[in-house]
């Protein structure tokens, strides 16, 4: 069901008010061609209701005739801010960036987080965004979470399918993903709910099945078959399997860049609100399949980038995939067990 004005504004209202918006402050808001109108239309009124200064940049879209998506997600490479000084300076001078656009993976986005300035992505439909507005729940449950990622040495994961993956830690931190940004640098995504890390540098190990019914994104789809990848000293070295295993390896071939196969981030979904099963009701174009990631008890790892996390690869193509009934531990200890998370008191 569509979403109405008044809705989405109150939406925009209650992040904004997580999200420690302070009238006088200026909020700059930016769009790009594939910005949705009803989400603009509401930050902007929420914005201006709670007394911020509202600037809107709007930059052209890059990389269209490099992606074979349209998903801003399905390929990273240079964004509207590469060599646009007069831009970055007026998101480096902003106390908080509405991100209508998706910088995400980019160094234009680190320098302007560096300089204190918040960044909360939203490119999700409207309908998402209002069912998916975060709480102060959330972000107390993903943080805890967190805890538990920045003691530990080692991440295990298991599945009936047959994966057994073996991740050492360390090397890169926690990331706490809960959909608003209330200290200064924070970037976060509205929606979100989910916890993640990186692997040390070139050490995982072990077999991933992508079952049947789990999700491939930004392809946005269900596996039919499964696929089978053989990692090996922190990469993909073997994706095999029927039709699906092939496709995705046709698609990541196209990148011409071995850093794609790289084990990126693993972690966990905690967002009950969030439903594997939605990824069908909702225009594929206009998704991002921000459900699929945060749905409560996923295992969600990522092939490709780490740049994110302070590594240095910065490969263009970044494969997300939610596994649904695995068990996770860190150091031994169960925290999400056949696909149920078990909260650490």
């Amino acid at each position: 069901m569509p979403v109405s004005d008044y809705e989405l504004i109150q939406a925009w209202q209650q992040v904004l008010k997580l999200s420690r918006l302070q009238a006088g402050q200026t909020v700059t808001v930016l769009t790009s061609a594939a910005t949705h109108p009803q989400t603009l239309g509401a930050a902007l009124i929420a914005a201006q209701s709670m007394g911020a200064v509202v600037n809107r940049l709007d930059l052209p879209p890059v990389n269209g005739e490099k992606a074979l998506s349209r998903d801003s997600l399905a390929y990273l490479g240079t964004t509207p801010l590469t060599g646009n000084k007069a831009a970055i300076a007026a998101l480096k001078a902003s106390d908080l960036v509405l991100d209508l656009m998706t910088l995400l993976f980019s160094p234009e986005q680190h320098e302007i987080l560096a300089g204190g300035t918040k960044i909360l992505l939203a490119v999700e439909p409207p309908e998402v965004l209002a069912r998916l507005v975060p709480t102060e729940a959330d972000r107390a449950r993903v943080k805890a979470a967190a805890a538990c990622i920045e003691a530990a040495r080692e991440m295990t994961v298991t599945s009936p399918a047959g994966t057994e993956l073996r991740c050492p830690l360390g090397e890169f931190p926690a990331i706490s993903e809960y959909g608003f940004v209330d200290e200064p640098g924070r970037w976060d995504h509205w929606p979100s709910g989910f916890v993640l890390t990186w692997p040390n540098e070139g050490a995982a190990q072990g077999r991933i099945v992508i079952d049947r019914g789990d999700i491939l994104l930004p392809q946005k789809s269900y596996a039919a078959d499964p696929i089978v990848l053989t990692v090996e000293n922190g990469y993909a070295t073997k994706i095999e399997g029927g039709v699906d295993a092939e496709l995705l390896r046709e698609y990541m071939a196209t990148f011409d860049d071995p850093e794609a196969y790289a084990i990126s981030h693993i972690g966990w979904g905690l967002q009950p609100r969030a439903h594997r099963g939605v990824l069908g009701l909702y225009d594929r174009e206009a998704t991002i399949g921000m459900d699929a990631r945060a749905y409560e008890g996923n295992f969600l790892f990522s092939l490709g980038p780490n740049n994110e996390a302070g590594g240095n690869r910065a490969t263009a193509c970044h494969i997300d995939i939610p596994l649904r009934g695995c068990t996770v531990k860190l150091d031994g200890a169960e925290v999400v067990r056949a696909g149920k998370v078990l909260d650490q008191k």
